[in-house]
Parts: structure tokens; C-alpha cells; sequence
């Protein structure tokens, strides 16, 4: 013992975790990250070829509509059942029903419009399904409602103690009224929707020629396209909605989605379908899919619009965005065996709404738009043993933007800030579609879009009040930042290893996810997107403008 030495041991090698990580990745990265990835890069393709044909067959169909004038509603000859109306006085009894909840600044203006309907006014009810929780705005809206009564419209106000089924719950209360018995047609029109005077004599006649129609549907009309650029970039994805989706689906099989609002329903065919149903947060494309299994057909009527008004903040266009992506898909879980075994439908229309209408529509054009473009192409240029098909991963994305900017051509100069704002919300969609899915915490949840009405002018020269503190959890959207990180880390990549200009679109899309991972914070860019309508031009933009790019980050 008295020989032992106790010495200090020799350190050979530092610790050097920069190096540890390098060499893991070196060892995962062949054997387990190129097989992945590949898979990946393949199973994407495989989406986008199949929205790519999708789009493809729209666009035939569109032009074939078009150009040789074979609009469905341009069959129909309106003129003799309109004189045959006006001569024997036999105007069928329209309900009119508009639900609302907490729309101070809009209920004047639906009220309003709708009180304004030219039809005979013993053959029309209006009624206003008030499920506000501010007793004072339940006050000022009876006080509307009384005033139409006293100019002789068949005014109803109805209100509710709870709010089970929310929409949906309000519209089948309505419709248990005993006055509404004999109605033979019922509207729905959103708070914020205001109709031309002539609305019923445009709809009605479509379904007093042809019994086997069950809807009849018009378009919207953006009263604020041009408030900021977020609303002319939703207008740029709306429009292609209603000028193809739409306009396809009633042109070939009858069978297109209802917009909950702006339609008109047979109530034959809306009490042989089962009526509203809560069970997601789609009820209108429920009761759509529904009566179309029951035979019944629709009309969509592409010359007719509604105004009505767009969401122009963030924080309710991203509500309304999750409610629009988590209930198809939630519907589609749910109705996907009983359109299988449907017998009442063809083949043709049961391929229809399962393949085109939900499956590629509703849940791969989210997860292509997503984990493609945003999460796997990029992912390729750290991983330089995967080779991306570039005719397939450039020409099947550039086609089917182009297809979809050709519908709105006014905002064709927007094209690259459409394209960056859809990839980053394509985010929340593709999430909201795995919620809906899997019927997930969210699945079920429920928030009414936010309407400014005739008050946005004042709010937008109004000086801004100030805010209470906020958690920055609420102040910041936690996944574009994680996103955006991810975007710059393989610019970055691009630009030091790579032997190409990717990087000019990963810098580009970085930049968006950033802008909307602040969109919260006190100087955001949530501010910005409502900013931009005072100080920018969006008529004076350039196609490409690094002026333009320069002045969205400005803000």
C-alpha cells in the first residue's frame, strides 16, 4: 500500500459537444434519415400529383362552363315562373333566419338588408336568433327588431338561456317554431351578410321549376377586399372557392359544400336530411353531405353575391381557419362509412365527395402545402443524399398556383405574398386537419369570427388604446417561430454548402413565419397587415419588389 501513487488522470481529449452532435448525426443520418426522408420526399409527391389532376380536371371543367356557356343556372327559364307568381299571387311562405351572437357593430346592417327583401310581406318571416350574452346588446337588438315590426315585416326575435349546439342549436330551435310550419323555404344569412333587395326573386324560381332541388346557393361579395393585404389575400383563395370549387361541383354532379349562409334550403329536403346536427363545427357541410346522400341536388348560382365582410385581424382569421380545416375532417371520420354504403347515390358522386371534396380538398392540400414545402424540400438540402425530383418538386407547386392566382387576376401581382401567407397558415390547417382527424382536445372547438362592420374605418384612423400586459405565450405564435427557425437554419445551410439559390425562398419564407410568429406581440405584425391599408398602395405593388417585401417587414 505504502507503494500506491494516487495521481491526477491524464485528460486525453476535451469535451467537445459541437463535435459529439456532428458525429451522432453522421451516424443516423445514412441509415436512418435518407430512407425516412426519401420516403417522405415520395409519399408528398404522390399528394401533390394527385391535387395537381384535381386542379388539372377543375380547370377543364371550369373552361369547358365558360367558354361554351353551359352554367347550370343558365338553364333554367325564371321569367315564366316569375310572371306565373306575380299573376296568381301564390308566393310561397320563405323563412329567413339569422343567427347571431355579441355582433354589435353588423346586426344593424343584416337586420337591415334582410328587412329590405322584396317579397309579400304576409309570405315572409324574418327571424333573429339572438344568442348574445351581453344583455345590453340583446336590448339594442330587440329595439331593431321592434322598429322593422313597426314598418310591417314579420319580425321574430328569439333568444336562447344557453348556447348547446351554438349555431347549428340556434338554427334547429328556430325551426321548431310553431309559426314556421308552413314554411316551404328557409334562408340563412350570417350576421355580417347584407342581400340585394331582389335576392329571393333570383333563388326562390330555381327551386319552384326544378322539385329536386334541395339548395341553392350564392356567392360572396368582400365588402373589405381592399381594407388590407391579408383580406386581398384571402379574397385570392376565396374567389378560386366559389369561381371553380363551387362552380365544378354544380356543374358535374350537384353536389358542392354549403357556406352556411347566403343559401337558400328547401325545407322538404333540410327535414329529409335530419336536420341540423352539432356534432362538428361544420354543421352546414354536414347537412350538405346529408341531404346529398338523400338525393337531393344543388344549385350553385355563380352571378348572385352577397356582401358580407372578412376577417381583418389575425387572431380571427386563424379561428376561422381552424374551424374551417378541423371540421371537414372531422366530418370525414365521421361520415366516411355512411357515404360508402350509401345506395341512393351513384358511384360517380360517392367518389366525388370522398376522394375530390374531403380527401384532396380538405386535408391533402393542407398537408402537401405544409410538410412538402415547408418541411421536407427543405430538409433535403441538409441531407445532400436525398436528390429531389425538381421537375416535380418545381413545375406540380408553380402549376397549381397558377392555377388557383388565375381566378382572382386583379391581385395577380400579390402572387409571391399569397403564396408565402398560404404556406405559413398552411401550418395551422394541416394541424387543425390532424385534430379533426383524430377528434383530438379541439376537435369540437368554437369560436365566432370577429366583424368590425361599419365601424372600420373609425378603428382604423382611431388611436390605439392600450393593451393589459399579456404572457408571451399570448403575445407570440410559438410554431412559426419554431418553423421560421428551422426555415433560416437550412438557408443558412444553402448558402454555405449548397450549389444553388434555394436559399432566396427559405430566406422569403423564414421571413413570413416570423412576421406571423409575432403577429400578437405589441408592435406585430398583426398590426402591419391592418397598418399596410393606410400607407401602402396594394394597387401600386410590383410582381417581385424588393420595395414591397421591404415595406411588409418594415412594419
Amino acid at each position: 500500500m505504502r507503494n500506491i501513487v494516487f495521481r491526477e488522470p491524464e485528460v486525453n481529449e476535451t469535451y467537445d459537444p459541437a463535435r459529439s452532435l456532428i458525429y451522432a448525426w453522421d451516424c443516423i443520418r445514412v441509415p436512418i434519415i435518407v430512407p425516412l426522408l426519401y420516403i417522405a420526399v415520395y409519399v408528398c409527391i404522390g399528394m401533390s400529383i394527385m391535387l395537381f389532376l384535381e386542379r388539372i380536371y377543375m380547370a377543364i371543367v371550369i373552361a369547358c362552363v365558360k367558354c361554351l356557356g353551359k352554367k347550370k343556372y343558365t338553364k333554367y327559364q325564371l321569367d315564366a315562373i316569375k310572371e306565373d307568381l306575380e299573376k296568381n299571387k301564390n308566393y310561397p311562405m320563405v323563412l329567413v333566419q339569422i343567427p347571431m351572437f355579441n355582433e354589435k357593430e353588423v346586426y344593424k346592417l343584416s337586420i337591415g338588408a334582410v328587412c329590405g327583401l322584396q317579397w309579400p310581406s304576409d309570405r315572409l318571416i324574418v327571424q333573429v336568433l339572438d344568442d348574445s350574452t351581453n344583455e345590453v346588446l340583446r336590448g339594442m337588438v330587440e329595439l331593431e327588431c321592434r322598429k322593422w315590426i313597426q314598418k310591417g315585416v314579420n319580425v321574430k326575435y328569439e333568444t336562447r338561456n344557453n348556447r348547446n349546439g351554438y349555431k347549428a342549436g340556434a338554427l334547429r330551435e328556430g325551426l321548431r317554431k310553431q309559426y314556421v310550419e308552413d314554411s316551404e323555404f328557409v334562408i340563412i344569412f350570417d350576421a355580417d351578410f347584407q342581400p340585394e333587395e331582389d335576392f329571393l326573386w333570383r333563388t326562390i324560381p330555381y327551386l319552384l321549376e326544378n322539385p329536386e332541388l334541395g339548395l341553392v346557393q350564392a356567392r360572396w361579395k368582400f365588402v373589405n377586399a381592399d381594407e388590407c393585404l391579408m383580406t386581398r389575400l384571402q379574397e385570392m383563395s376565396l374567389h378560386y372557392h366559389f369561381s371553380v370549387e363551387q362552380e365544378v361541383g354544380s356543374s358535374t354532379c350537384s353536389f358542392f359544400g354549403f357556406n352556411g349562409t347566403a343559401g337558400v334550403w328547401r325545407m322538404r329536403a333540410l327535414i329529409d336530411a335530419g336536420g341540423w346536427k352539432d356534432r362538428t363545427t361544420v354543421e352546414d357541410m354536414d347537412l350538405a353531405v346529408r341531404a346529398s346522400l338523400k338525393g337531393w341536388k344543388f344549385l350553385f348560382v355563380g352571378d348572385l353575391a352577397v356582401k358580407n365582410e372578412l376577417p381583418s385581424t389575425f387572431k380571427a382569421y386563424r379561428y376561422q381557419q381552424h374551424r374551417w380545416s378541423c371540421g371537414p375532417a372531422n366530418l370525414f371520420r365521421k361520415m366516411f362509412k355512411e357515404i360508402i354504403v350509401c345506395e341512393r347515390v351513384s358511384i360517380w358522386k360517392k367518389w366525388h365527395v370522398i376522394y375530390a371534396f374531403f380527401f384532396v380538398r380538405k386535408i391533402i392540400a393542407h398537408w402537401v402545402t405544409f410538410f412538402f414545402y415547408c418541411i421536407v424540400i427543405p430538409a433535403t438540402i441538409l441531407v445532400p443524399e436525398v436528390h429531389l425530383p425538381k421537375p416535380l418538386a418545381i413545375y406540380l407547386p408553380a402549376g397549381i398556383t397558377i392555377l388557383n392566382a388565375a381566378s382572382t387576376l386583379r391581385s395577380i401581382h400579390l402572387l409571391v405574398f399569397w403564396i408565402l401567407f398560404e404556406n405559413v397558415m398552411s401550418l395551422h390547417r394541416s394541424k387543425a386537419a390532424i385534430i379533426g382527424l383524430f377528434e383530438a382536445n379541439r376537435s369540437n372547438e368554437w369560436v365566432v369570427t370577429e366583424k368590425l362592420g361599419n365601424t372600420m374605418k373609425q378603428k382604423n384612423t382611431a388611436q390605439p388604446s392600450r393593451r393589459p400586459r399579456s404572457r408571451i405565450g399570448e403575445r407570440i405564435n410559438v410554431w412559426e417561430i419554431l418553423v421560421g427557425m428551422y426555415l433560416m437554419h437550412c438557408a443558412i445551410y444553402n448558402m454555405l454548402f449548397g450549389h444553388n439559390h434555394f436559399f432566396i425562398y427559405l430566406l422569403l419564407q423564414a421571413g413570413a413565419f416570423f412576421i406571423i410568429g409575432v403577429v400578437n406581440s405589441k408592435r406585430g405584425a398583426g398590426e402591419l397587415i391592418r397598418a399596410t391599408s393606410t400607407k401602402i398602395n396594394l394597387k401600386e405593388y410590383t410582381p417581385i419588389s424588393g420595395r414591397t417585401f421591404l415595406c411588409i417587414m418594415y412594419y
